[in-house]
Parts: structure tokens; sequence; C-alpha cells
């Protein structure tokens, strides 16, 4: 992490209360179709029983979404939301625990399906 970028479990107690603390302008985020598509996936692997909890990072160069195994674990998956690499690789990619990135791309419902694979009849 840079230099005053925080994780999401640090509390900074004493910062100055306001809208602009709540969402900084500067901020990466992920819109409401990314999140829809995102908790969609999300809640089908939490039905299987394959996560069980979930954190969202908004940093100044990109927006991540952590999937957990177990609360206390590091995240198995992070989605990654990344608007500098856009026109280069794609904004969007799927990384593993060990940080290997699994597919990137410019298109969320793509990337997803490295990690959204859906039984198929063979």
């Amino acid at each position: 992490m840079g230099h005053g970028e925080t994780e999401p479990s640090e509390f900074h107690g004493g910062e100055a209360a306001g809208a602009s603390s709540l969402a900084p302008a500067s901020r990466v985020t992920f819109d409401r179709r990314e999140l829809n598509r995102i908790f969609g996936l999300y809640g089908r692997k939490v039905a299987a029983g394959e996560w069980r909890d979930y954190a969202i990072d908004f940093l100044k160069d990109r927006a991540v979404f952590s999937v957990f195994r177990r609360s206390a674990e590091v995240p198995i998956y992070r989605i990654e939301k990344n608007p500098k690499l856009a026109r280069k690789q794609g904004a969007y990619s799927v990384i593993s625990a060990t940080g290997l990135i699994l597919r990137r791309g410019h298109e969320l419902e793509r990337v997803l399906l490295a990690i959204d694979r859906k039984l198929q009849v063979v």
C-alpha cells in the first residue's frame, strides 16, 4: 500500500466528520451495476458455503472487493477496478490469495468468469 492508504479494518478516530469525509471525490468506486453483479456472485458462493465474508476498499487509485473463506484469514480473491489500466489491459482484474492475476479485462462480466464457473452438463 502506498502512503496515505489504509486497510479497511483500520479505524481512525478524530477525523473531521462531514459529507466530504464519507466519500471523497478522489476515490475510485464501484458503480451500482458493478456492485449488483459482484454481490450476485457473492450471494451464490455464500449459499454454496464457499465464501463467508467480504470487504470493500475504495482507494485513491483503485477499488477492491475482497472475498474471504473465514473472516480471520487473508482474502481468497480480490476483484479490483483500476481505471488507469482501462485503455491497456482493462480496468478489471481477479487476483488470487497468492497475488496471481487470474483474469484481467475491459468487461467485469467476463473477468468474473474466472471465479464464477457455473455447473455445466457434460
